[in-house]
Formats: structure tokens, sequence, C-alpha cells
């Protein structure tokens, strides 16, 4: 089973622990954890359930190619990361 990572800075604002999910992409991976952590949806995904602007999503070291869809493969050992992008200067 894939396993749902968040970063530290995430974990000030909401309880969101690693969990492992039965998933096949990564939207699955997420909408697997959010049935298990709902309140970290919304830290995540916006009112129309896209990532928000400043999340990126990372399988197995990639950054997600498909980012409205979040259609890329998760296989069953799979590293799901989530993290807040840095912005501003």
């Amino acid at each position: 089973m894939p396993t749902v990572h968040f970063t530290k800075a995430l974990e000030r604002h909401v309880d969101c622990p690693a969990a492992q999910v039965d998933a096949n992409t990564a939207r699955e991976a997420l909408d697997a954890y959010f049935a298990i952590h709902p309140a970290v949806r919304g830290y995540v995904l916006d009112e129309r359930g896209l990532l928000r602007t400043h999340v990126n999503v990372f399988v197995d070291g990639a950054q997600l190619v498909d980012r409205d869809g979040m259609s890329d493969p998760v296989g069953p050992r799979g590293e799901v990361y989530v993290l807040q992008a840095l912005s501003g200067g």
C-alpha cells in the first residue's frame, strides 16, 4: 500500500500523520487519506478539489505531471509527499 506523507510545516496547523492507503493514482491516494483525516483536505485542495497554488505533490521523488487530475500512477509501495511550495523573494 502506498504511504502519504506531509511536511512538518503543515503539521503546525493540522494533525496529518503519515498513513498507508489503498490507491493506484495520486488522486486516489489523497482521497483515501482525506477519508481518514478530513481536516487536512482544506489545506491541500481548494473548494474545486484542485491542488492549492502553493502545494506540491511528489510521487516517489518526482513532481506530479498531471497537477489538475493527479492521475500520476502510484505503485503498491509508492511514497506520496505533500508539501507547501515556497514563494516570495
